[in-house]
């Protein structure tokens, strides 16, 4: 009885949570949530037309552009294995989106697998139908951090 009680109020809070969203904010989640995936899968078809041309990638290494990190990405030189995407919070302010994922992520740097906290910042902007990319922030945190909402 009481697992079927903590299971109700789980469904309740995630079933709020998302039709407090508003359809813009639960595009960019997915879009975000499916970046992922294919930064996993090394899907270069599917990242290159959602990185705007200007973007900037920064990660704990340095910073460096759209071309670099789609080549990072496709030789494999980090492998994004798996993040964990642990909560997320969005904003919209006219045709800009902000995303924040706190995430465990699993990756493969140059043949060695590190787990890392991060809280990773996602600026997108509205282009015509599409969102783009912006902007990728890695920062390391602690994981006990908490995304203010």
């Amino acid at each position: 009885m009481k697992s079927l009680k903590i299971g109700i109020l789980l469904f309740l809070s995630l079933a709020i949570n998302t039709f407090a969203q508003s359809p813009a904010e639960q595009e960019i989640k997915k879009l975000s949530m499916d970046k992922w995936q294919w930064m996993e899968d090394k899907d270069i078809s599917k990242l290159k037309p959602l990185f705007h041309p200007q973007a900037k990638f920064v990660h704990m290494s340095g910073t460096w552009t759209t071309a670099r990190e789609l080549e990072i990405i496709e030789t494999g030189s980090i492998w994004y294995k798996k993040a964990d995407v642990k909560d997320t919070a969005i904003e919209i302010v006219g045709n800009t989106a902000i995303v924040w994922n706190r995430i465990t992520l699993t990756a493969n740097v140059r043949g060695s697998d590190v787990v890392t906290e991060f809280t990773v910042t996602e600026v997108y902007q509205k282009e015509g139908a599409a969102w783009k990319m912006l902007a990728l922030t890695f920062s390391s945190v602690r994981d006990t951090h908490q995304i203010e909402k």
